[in-house]
C-alpha cells in the first residue's frame, strides 16, 4: 500500500486563496482590514519561530499585523497591561499570546484577561465551553486545522473509530471535542489515549483515524496501526541539527515505516503544522466581522445557575 500523503501546505494555500478574497470585499465595501496582535515574552527559539511564521503570514495576506517582543523578565502587570490595551485596540481583532510564557506568569490569567471576541486562538474558558457544547465562534487553530485537513482531504469521518494520543489543552481534548460532536463532519467515535493509557497499542490498532499528538518523537510505530489507517502527526520533534545548522524536525509517528501500512498520512513538516497558522488567519478575520457587526458570536443556548 502506498499512503496518500496529505499536504497541509497546500489546502493551506487554497485556504489562503479564499481569504485573501474575503479581505479584499471587507475591505472595499467596509473599509476593514482584520487586524492580529502577536505577543512573546523571552526569546523561546521554537516560539520566535511560531510567531514569526504567523507574522510573515499576516504579511502575506495583507493582515494587519503587529508584533510585541517583551523581555524574558517582564512583569505580570506589564503583560496584563499590553492585553488591556490590545483588548481596546479597534486595529486589533485577534490576540494571540504565545506559550509557554515564563514561569512567574500565570498563564491562566493571562489567558483569562483576553477579550474572548478577540481570542482567535480559542483558549479562554469562555471559547472552550463554546466549542465543547458545539457553539464555538473560533476553535483553538491546531485542532480546527486538522479538521479542515480531514474534511477537505475527503476523510470520512462519520461513523469512524478515532484515537487521539495525547490529552493536551491545545490539540488533544479540543480535537476530541470537535470529532465527538453531533453535526456534520464529526459523528466520530472517539478515544483518547495519554501517559496512563495502560495498553496504547490496543487501541491505536482500532483506529482508522489516528491523531498522535503526545510529543514523543517516533513515538507511533509500524505495528501500532492497521492497514488503511489515516494517520494525523501533530508532533514536532527536534532531534539534532544538520552541518549546516538546519533543524531536524520529527513527528510523533514513525513516518517511513507507519506510511507502508496507511492509506493517508501527513508529513512532518508540511502538513498540520501550516493549517494551524491558516486557521489562525481564518479566525482573525471571522472576529473582525464579528467586530463590525456582520457577523454574530455564537449564543449559548443554555442557561446557567450559580
Amino acid at each position: 500500500m502506498t499512503a496518500r500523503i496529505l499536504d497541509g501546505t497546500e489546502i493551506a494555500r487554497k485556504i489562503g486563496d479564499e481569504i485573501r478574497a474575503e479581505m479584499a470585499e471587507l475591505k472595499a465595501e467596509h473599509g476593514i482590514v482584520p487586524g492580529l496582535a502577536s505577543v512573546i515574552v523571552g526569546c523561546d527559539g521554537a516560539s520566535l519561530v511560531y510567531v514569526g511564521n504567523k507574522v510573515a503570514m499576516c504579511q502575506k495576506l495583507s493582515m494587519h499585523s503587529e508584533r510585541h517582543d517583551l523581555p524574558l523578565d517582564t512583569s505580570e502587570e506589564t503583560l496584563l497591561e499590553l492585553i488591556a490595551r490590545l483588548n481596546e485596540s479597534p486595529w486589533i481583532h485577534g490576540i494571540l499570546v504565545q506559550l509557554p510564557l515564563p514561569p512567574h506568569i500565570s498563564e491562566t490569567k493571562v489567558l483569562m484577561a483576553i477579550n474572548p471576541l478577540k481570542d482567535v486562538d480559542g483558549v479562554h474558558p469562555v471559547n472552550v465551553g463554546k466549542m465543547s457544547i458545539g457553539e464555538a465562534d473560533y476553535l483553538p487553530c491546531t485542532p480546527a486545522g486538522i479538521h479542515e485537513l480531514l474534511l477537505r482531504s475527503g476523510i470520512k469521518i462519520e461513523g469512524s473509530e478515532v484515537v487521539v494520543v495525547g490529552r493536551s489543552n491545545t490539540v488533544g481534548k479540543p480535537i476530541a471535542s470537535i470529532l465527538v460532536q453531533k453535526k456534520p463532519g464529526a459523528n466520530a467515535t472517539v478515544t483518547m489515549c495519554h501517559s496512563h493509557t495502560r495498553d496504547l497499542k490496543m487501541h491505536t490498532l482500532k483506529a482508522d483515524i489516528l491523531i498522535a499528538a503526545a510529543g514523543k518523537p517516533k513515538r507511533i510505530t509500524a505495528d501500532m496501526v492497521k492497514e488503511g489507517v489515516v494517520v494525523i502527526d501533530v508532533g514536532t520533534n527536534e532531534i539534532g541539527k544538520t552541518p549546516e545548522g538546519k533543524r531536524i524536525l520529527v513527528g510523533d509517528v514513525d513516518f517511513e515505516a507507519v506510511k507502508a501500512k496507511a492509506a493517508a498520512i501527513t508529513p512532518v513538516p508540511g502538513g498540520v503544522g501550516p493549517m494551524t497558522i491558516i486557521m489562525l488567519m481564518k479566525n482573525t478575520v471571522r472576529a473582525a466581522k464579528i467586530a463590525a457587526g456582520l457577523a454574530r458570536p455564537a449564543e449559548v443556548k443554555y442557561a446557567l445557575s450559580v
